[in-house]
């Protein structure tokens, strides 16, 4: 499988790290417009694989994007101070109608992943400047929030987090839906687990747990400035599943087609991906309160999406 990844910085370098340790990919191509860090990028990780999968990495520019099945998309710019979230968006639409008419030149029927900020108003720009069908277009979404959720939920309980069945839904930001009354663990309802082994959600501790998920990115971002590790290995398993066609389910961001009140927003939902992108999406069980956070969350992008075409 060939991979692209456009944008060398922290989430693009990290991406590309993690999908190399994995293997995921046979070549993978880095491209940034500061092409003395993406060939330092390139050098560095082809060391790596001496301790891992044999991958060729390499940098280069848009016509060796040829015959690339996934192009991440990692480029774009930080938020300036001063600068509110509509005049970023404008900006980074800007250089979006730039790269992707590059790619799709060199790589038609590839899949674009879209990682940049705000990512669900991105995913939606990015389908429209592509003119490429919506499961060819995925955002990261809530992958990474959904990753914390589980996290905090398999701490909390003592069992892995891979043993958790737990979504956030929506968008990717403030009004993100933390789906508490369809988690499981082992198949058993996270209530009733919980209550077997002594270790209830008590108000207290799903409060907690919401600041863990919700505000995870500021703490981390003050920290050490930005966050990547995380992103960066969610973004190889979204390769993986297109690559291996494991037909897997991520909250990914996406055009929603089929399900009433959410068609034409690109938001979070569970998603089956495999080798041609997006095959289905699942509308979830939700609570009243629950399909009430998520319909605010839904237009809370339509609003925002409307005013970026305005």
């Amino acid at each position: 499988m060939k991979v692209g990844i456009i944008g060398c910085g922290y989430v693009g370098s990290t991406a590309a790290y993690a999908i190399t340790l994995k293997g995921v990919a046979s070549e993978l191509l880095l491209i940034d417009i500061n092409s003395k860090m993406a060939q330092a990028h390139a050098e560095d990780i082809m060391h790596a694989t001496s301790f891992g999968e044999p991958v060729n990495v390499y940098a280069g520019n848009y016509p060796e994007l040829k015959g690339a099945d996934v192009v991440i998309l990692a480029c774009g710019v930080a938020q300036k101070p001063g600068e509110d979230r509509l005049q970023l968006l404008e900006r980074n639409v800007r250089i979006f109608k730039t790269v992707v008419p590059r790619v799709l030149e060199y790589a038609p029927e590839t899949i674009l992943l879209v990682t940049t900020n705000p990512v669900d108003i991105m995913t939606l720009a990015v389908t429209g400047i592509s003119g490429a069908p919506a499961n060819k277009v995925i955002g990261a979404g809530t992958i990474l929030d959904t990753a914390r959720f589980r996290s905090l939920i398999g701490e909390h309980l003592g069992v892995a987090p891979v043993s958790v069945h737990a979504y956030v839904l929506g968008e990717h930001g403030e009004s993100e839906v933390l789906v508490w009354s369809g988690a499981k663990v082992g198949g058993v309802p996270l209530s009733d687990f919980a209550e077997q082994i002594g270790l209830p959600f008590t108000d207290e501790v799903k409060a907690q747990i919401d600041d863990g998920v919700r505000n995870a990115a500021c703490r981390i971002i003050n920290g050490k400035g930005a966050t990547y590790h995380g992103i960066g290995a969610g973004l190889a398993q979204i390769t993986q599943a297109i690559s291996d066609d494991e037909r897997r389910v991520f909250t990914v961001s996406s055009i929603t087609k089929g399900i009433e009140g959410f068609k034409g927003i690109s938001l979070s939902l569970p998603r089956i991906i495999g080798k041609n992108g997006v095959a289905d999406e699942i509308r979830p069980a939700l609570s009243g309160d629950e399909q009430r956070a998520l319909k605010l969350s839904a237009d809370i992008i339509k609003n925002a999406s409307d005013n970026l075409c305005n």
